[in-house]
């Protein structure tokens, strides 16, 4: 990675963690999910507001480390509108697409747990419309 790609990633990070987009508990939800890796204090809620199999709208409250942060920030711009079976099948290359592999690769859960969790909360909805 070139400096320059190396400095616009970091500026990247940056914004996210200090301008969280989407940040904020969301009363409406139709599901919200707490997780996160306790033992490194990095912990994220999501929220999903469904509509017609996707999500319709998405928020995300949390603690703990720059990567953790920005990532929960980064990954709601990216999934809003995004049907539920597509994020069921997400990976994380996802993440390592959106942050880069030298991020992931250096600290791989705190990248990678918004994505952990927004597939659980995803799995509770629909848990949650089976048992109506």
């Amino acid at each position: 990675m070139s400096d320059l790609d190396r400095a616009a990633l970091l500026e990247f990070i940056l914004d996210h963690y200090q301008n969280p987009r989407n940040h904020g508990e969301m009363p409406d939800a139709d599901v919200h999910v707490e997780g996160g890796i306790p033992d490194c204090s990095d912990l994220i809620t999501i929220y999903l507001k469904v509509e017609d199999e996707r999500i319709a709208d998405i928020s995300f409250t949390g603690e703990g480390c720059t990567i953790s942060q920005a990532s929960a920030s980064a990954l709601t711009e990216q999934v809003k509108g995004m049907p539920l079976a597509e994020i069921e099948n997400l990976d994380h290359e996802f993440i390592i697409d959106m942050l880069s592999e030298e991020i992931v690769k250096t600290r791989p859960r705190c990248a990678t747990v918004s994505l952990d969790v927004l597939r659980a909360a995803v799995r509770a909805y629909r848990t949650k419309q089976v048992r109506g």
